[in-house]
């Protein structure tokens, strides 16, 4: 296992090996992307509901609309997803899927029943107050039903699902890297390229490179545990019969965030020499 000494001996490899990274990539379903986000329990009129006052028996349908990704940001895979990154395949795919912790098994469906598109918004709408400007959101809305997966069903209830995480294959991507080494001449272009766009700048700047991805296939959203991308929250859950019914939904300023952080001895680990 080759240990790299410094980031030029990082680099290097990289660009050495790009093609065959890039291949690797492209032939792996990528899962992550999420936000740690507390989702309060309201009724019509803005009050807290207490879980002791709360019935999800009374509930058999709910409708959750979710952020599973967004972009502009650089998560712990080294990637940062362009703005545009979904306009393709959300063109193209007919059925998608939000599932239980990215199983792909009939028992772990939470729902096919939901509409995908991408909205625009600022960070500080997500409840991100430490980055500036816009990002692009990958938005599941989408009707769960009690039948189908009874117990994510009540974990969309009570408002116990923080994190989601989208499952994609990648299309296009980019090395870009910050080096005015002459063999990176064509990676320092792409870093010139992206850069601007990056939310977390001083992360990618502290790694030195990073891939931007302006095209990939989306195959599934997840609700999970924790994921790489801190910018993906549940926006609201109402139940779906009643337009009168009780509110699960998020507010500007959240109740809880929790930012992971980036794992750089990870990310450089990825690249050694098998």
């Amino acid at each position: 296992m080759k240990q790299f000494a410094t980031k030029s001996e990082l680099f290097q490899h990289l660009i050495d090996n790009k093609s065959l990274l890039i291949a690797e990539k492209k032939a792996t379903l990528k899962q992550a992307d999420a936000i740690t986000y507390v989702v309060p329990v309201s009724n019509k009129s803005g009050d807290v509901i207490k879980s002791e006052d709360f019935n999800p028996e009374d509930i058999s349908s709910i409708r959750a609309e979710v952020v599973i990704n967004t972009t502009n940001l650089l998560d712990s895979h080294g990637d940062v997803h362009m703005k545009g990154i979904w306009k393709k395949s959300l063109s193209e795919k007919k059925l998608l899927y939000l599932l239980q912790e990215h199983e792909m098994k009939f028992d772990k469906v939470i729902t096919d029943e939901l509409k995908a598109s991408v909205k625009k918004y600022e960070w500080k709408d997500l409840g991100i107050s430490n980055l500036v400007g816009t990002t692009e959101a990958l938005v599941f809305d989408a009707v769960i039903d009690s039948e189908r997966n009874e117990y994510m069903f009540e974990q969309y209830l009570k408002g116990y699902v923080k994190n989601h995480s989208v499952g994609m294959c990648y299309v296009n991507m980019f090395l870009c890297i910050n080096s005015d080494e002459k063999y990176c001449r064509e990676e320092k272009d792409n870093w010139n390229k992206y850069i601007k766009e990056v939310a977390n700048k001083e992360d990618a700047e502290a790694l030195g490179y990073f891939w931007a991805v302006t095209e990939a296939k989306v195959i599934e959203g997840s609700a999970v545990l924790r994921g790489s991308n801190y910018a993906t929250p549940t926006l609201s859950v109402t139940e779906t019969k009643n337009i009168e019914a009780d509110v699960i939904t998020s507010t500007n300023e959240p109740i809880i965030i929790t930012q992971h952080k980036i794992n750089y001895e990870y990310l450089i680990n990825q690249f050694k020499n098998k």
